[in-house]
Parts: structure tokens; sequence; C-alpha cells
């Protein structure tokens, strides 16, 4: 008599479009190969790149059918071949190369962290690519510190606030940019600044940024360009619409850079003392059931959202 193998729910596409092509299968239980790890997915972000690959604007993934899901949190259920950092019953969270939205996935162990002291999963989930971006961009790239007046735009969302938070941890001047509904919001979180995104163009009202980061591009690129004293930089994170050249920022003597954010366990672990101690506080303003995942995306295309939106698997 054959056992039945385990089986694990995913959200999956079989075609590009609107957050109805998204539907929930059922499947076979991954099993982790050398080097992998298998978690019991306790909570999953949905963030912007997710949409984007959703829709076929951004070809993360390659061509349908695919499992969306970049930031999880939950605990390992198994270890593969070689994997000696984690054990069967630790509690971590991670960005991983997609698969996220599903009961279980699979993924390299390098990855992970150990998810920080007295955090949730759902709010560790909301974690893993606002973190890493906002270290990345500022920390890494910008070298922001005390004294440095740092620009953030999109401030209330999910990236944003965390950057936030973390320029303010470093000693920074922090000027955000959002609605003027989120101003009370970003207050509580330490921005010094407050500019609302509807009343034109901010570098009328602000200037000398050393280190503007843009969530958002397009028409609003120009007019974060413009906020920066020479030599200060510009930091993208949205590559499918920049807004403007990089050689834009070099005539005029200003440094561009793109940000990637790449799945990094070590990295992570960095940020994790700060999560643990509340000195950067993520904030998830929607959680849903996994079946609901077209409806969290539909939240997020709202654009109104504070911080993240994260899917449970596991009531």
């Amino acid at each position: 008599m054959t056992t039945a193998k385990p089986r694990a729910q995913v959200i999956t596409q079989h075609r590009f479009g609107g957050p109805d092509v998204l539907e929930i299968e059922e499947r076979p239980r991954p099993e982790p190969g050398p080097g992998e790890v298998l978690l019991r997915v306790h909570a999953a972000g949905v963030n912007p790149a997710d949409r984007l690959a959703r829709s076929g604007a951004a070809p993360l993934f390659g061509e349908p059918p695919f499992t969306l899901g970049q930031d999880v949190s939950g605990e390992i259920e198994e270890v593969g071949a070689g994997v000696t950092r984690f054990r069967p019953g630790d509690e971590v969270f991670g960005r991983i190369d997609g698969g996220g939205h599903a009961t279980h996935v699979t993924a390299p162990a390098g990855h992970f962290a150990a998810k920080p002291a007295g955090l949730d999963h759902a709010h560790a989930a909301a974690a893993p690519t606002a973190t890493l971006t906002a270290w990345h961009a500022l920390i890494d790239i910008a070298r922001v510190g005390p004294g440095s007046r740092v620009l953030v735009r999109a401030a209330a969302g999910g990236t944003g606030h965390v950057a936030v938070q973390l320029a303010k941890a470093e000693g920074a001047h922090v000027v955000g940019v959002a609605r003027a509904e989120d101003h009370d919001f970003l207050r509580e979180l330490g921005a010094d600044e407050l500019v609302d995104d509807s009343a034109g163009d901010v570098a009328e009202s602000v200037h000398d940024i050393d280190a503007a980061l843009d969530l958002v591009g397009g028409d609003h690129a120009l007019s974060t360009l413009n906020t920066l004293h020479p030599d200060g930089i510009l930091l993208s994170t949205v590559p499918e619409d920049l807004g403007l050249a990089p050689e834009d920022a070099e005539a005029r003597g200003l440094r561009f850079a793109l940000v990637r954010t790449d799945p990094s366990g070590d990295l992570l672990a960095r940020t994790a003392p700060l999560l643990a101690d509340r000195r950067v506080r993520v904030h998830v303003t929607t959680t849903l059931p996994l079946a609901e995942a077209a409806k969290a995306h539909e939240l997020g295309e709202e654009g109104h959202a504070r911080g993240g939106i994260v899917l449970v698997p596991h009531p």
C-alpha cells in the first residue's frame, strides 16, 4: 500500500492579466534539494513586483504558469543535504525567488535568516524586500549617516516607511513625500519634514538633499532629481519606468543608482536587530487568506496602502 504524498496549495496563473488571473491549485508538496529548506509558510508578503510580474509588465518569472511571492515567513519542516545553518522547527523569514504564495515552498537556505524574536509572522513577511531594499540603497550605496538629508518618495508604502525609519536610525534628517492623510503616520515613524505629493513639484519646497530614494519613477523622477544638492544621489527602484535617463543626472554632476534587491539571508540577519528592538517597525495594513490573493492585488493597485499587504496560508 502506497502512502499518499503530502499536498500543498499554491496561487498560480496561466496567463498574464489583472488580479482575476490568479487561482488556487493543489499540488504535491515540494521536497528540498541540496542546500535547500522546505518552509511551511505562515505568511507571505504581496509586493509591487508581484503585481508587475502578474500583469506581464516586468518579466520576473518568464512566461506563465508561475507562482508569485518573494517575501515569506514560516517554519522549516525539512532541510536538504548540506544544510547546517537551520533545523526543522526553526522559525525564519526571507526573500526568495518566487513561489512564496503557497502553503509550502522550497528555497536555498542562504535566502533566510532567523525570525526576530517578538515579531509575528505577518510582520516578518512584510519585512524582507522592504528592509533589504532600504538598507542596500541608503547604507550600502548612499552611505547615509548623521547630518545626511534624505528624501523618500512614496514614504508611507511598504519600502518607503521602512526607509524613513532606517534613515532616522542612522541619524539622518528625513523628508517624506506622501499623501497628506499619511503625514501623521510618518511623523510617528520619525520623519522630520513632510511634503504632500499632490501639491505640485516637490523641488519647489525641498532642496539640498544628499540621497533621494525614488520608489515611484515616471513623471515624478525629474522633480525628485531636482531636490538634490551637487554630488547628491538619486536612488531608483523602478527600472521599468525610471522617468529619466541616468545620463540626465550625470550631465548635471549628480549621481544615479538603480537599486536591485537580491535574496540575502546574511544581510537580512544584519537588519534583524533593528526589527527586534522596534527601531524599525514594519506596518501591515491588511492580512488576507491565501485564497484571496486576487483581492490583495486589487488593494495594492489602489495605491493607498500604508506598509505591507500579507497573505496568510494557514489561518
